[in-house]
């Protein structure tokens, strides 16, 4: 099948930006969502993301690794701790500050990074060399407010 028999209107070699957006698109693996720079991974794709996870989950448990699930909040005490990590971050933050219609005492990071929080957590967890190693993987989405344009799959405001 031709690209032009798939509703392709642009060469690649002419606009490779608009031909790839038109192919995800047209391909049905991703779609674009209500919310500026978000995108929703269709069927096809999230397949995809299922088959990486299901191999890399294989690869890792095979070392003993175990999968955990950490807040999707980071309290923006935990990123002033980590202020020269969390410094590339602070223009890409989305920021919860309100809890239904109560202003919440300390504003929420919606998480751009876990490294704090499970920093903090680790701190608690290990208070000896037999605690260690710890072996944890976590799948997560990522959120980080991006200024720049978006596209598809490669630069969107959630990530996988």
């Amino acid at each position: 099948m031709r690209m032009s028999d798939m509703g392709i209107t642009v060469k690649k070699t002419e606009d490779f930006s608009e031909w790839y957006v038109q192919v995800v698109l047209k391909s049905g693996l991703a779609d674009y969502a209500p919310v500026k720079g978000c995108m929703i991974f269709r069927e096809h794709s999230y397949a995809i993301w299922e088959k990486i996870q299901e191999a890399f989950n294989k690869k890792i448990k095979a070392t003993g690794h175990k999968n955990v699930y950490f807040p999707l909040f980071i309290p923006e005490s935990f990123l002033k701790k980590e202020a020269e990590h969390f410094e590339g971050f602070v223009p890409e933050v989305a920021w919860v500050t309100m809890g239904g219609n109560t202003p919440l005492e300390e504003r929420l990071a919606v998480r751009p990074t876990s490294e704090t929080i499970i920093y903090a957590t680790f701190g608690k967890w290990i208070r000896s060399w037999r605690d260690l190693p710890i072996k944890l993987n976590q799948w997560c989405s990522v959120v980080r407010w991006e200024t720049e344009a978006t596209r598809l799959f490669l630069r969107t405001r959630e990530f996988l």
